[in-house]
This record gives structure tokens, sequence and C-alpha cells, in this order.
């Protein structure tokens, strides 16, 4: 894959990216701040975008979305690594939970 191919691929993300949270902020808001982890503001700003701002801020180098899961832990459970499938809900769980946490603490 050369350079060309990986800027149209960010491109695609983040247009991808912001159609899905403009979409999951006007249908249903609360359960979008925390699956986007974005704040009131951010989403207010997301919901009201148009078309062209959406392609014109999705046309950039850089992607607009942003790992959650940024530390060892949640990585871990996610991934269940070292466990057994018979804890991988319990796992999940526990994930979640953590991130969760992490959304009312940005918020």
């Amino acid at each position: 894959m050369n350079a060309d191919q990986i800027l149209a691929e960010i491109r695609e993300a983040n247009l991808s990216y912001m159609m899905l949270a403009q979409s999951l902020i006007r249908t249903d808001r609360e359960q979008a701040l925390f699956r986007l982890g974005v704040s009131e503001e951010t989403a207010t700003l997301i919901a009201t975008l148009t078309p062209a701002q959406m392609m014109k801020i999705a046309s950039g180098n850089t992607l607009l979305c942003r790992m959650r899961c940024d530390d060892d832990l949640v990585w871990g459970l996610l991934t269940s690594h070292g466990k057994s499938s018979a804890n991988d809900s319990v796992s999940r769980l526990h994930a979640s939970i953590l991130l969760a946490g992490r959304h009312q603490e940005a918020a």
C-alpha cells in the first residue's frame, strides 16, 4: 500500500466515522455520547454539520477517531488474552464498565 492509498483510506474512514457519529447523535444522543466518547459540545457541533462541512473535515490526512482502549488492562479484557472463552462475557462487561467510567470522567 503506498502513501496515496493510505491517505485515501484515512479520508474514507474519516467520512464514514463522521456520518456514523452524526447519525448516532441524531438518533439517541445519550447513547452516542457514551459510544463515541465525546462531550456534549462536540456532539452538538457534529449534529449540526452540513454535508459539505463533513466532507471538508474528513478530507484531512489525520484520523478523526481514536482508540479509546489505551491501556493494557482494557486491551487484555477485550481480547481475553490468556483466559478461557467462558470468561469472555465477564471480561467484556468489565471492559465496558471501565470505558463507561472514563466517559464520565471526560464529561
